[in-house]
């Protein structure tokens, strides 16, 4: 079985290896029936200065091997935008 640090690693180069895209983290992770729920944030447009650039929150799915099953763009923000609640 993958441990909640192995499968982080994996849903990270997924992304990556999807988007060909920085990732800046895991921000989220959570055991499901037969893997693992992972969100990763993702810089999707670097700009000058970094404070301006988009980021992007990706929702993904690994099995029990690491293997991506599905993943989706959650939503995209600027930056140190503060979600209100």
């Amino acid at each position: 079985m993958l441990s909640a640090s192995e499968a982080a690693k994996q849903a990270v180069r997924h992304v990556t290896d999807m988007t060909g895209r920085d990732a800046e983290g895991v921000v989220g992770i959570e055991r499901t029936g037969d893997g693992w729920q992972v969100t990763v944030e993702i810089v999707e447009t670097h700009r000058i200065p970094d404070s301006a650039d988009i980021l992007a929150i990706y929702e993904t799915q690994v099995d029990d091997e690491g293997e991506l099953v599905a993943y989706r763009r959650a939503s995209r923000y600027a930056r140190g935008r503060v979600e209100r609640s």
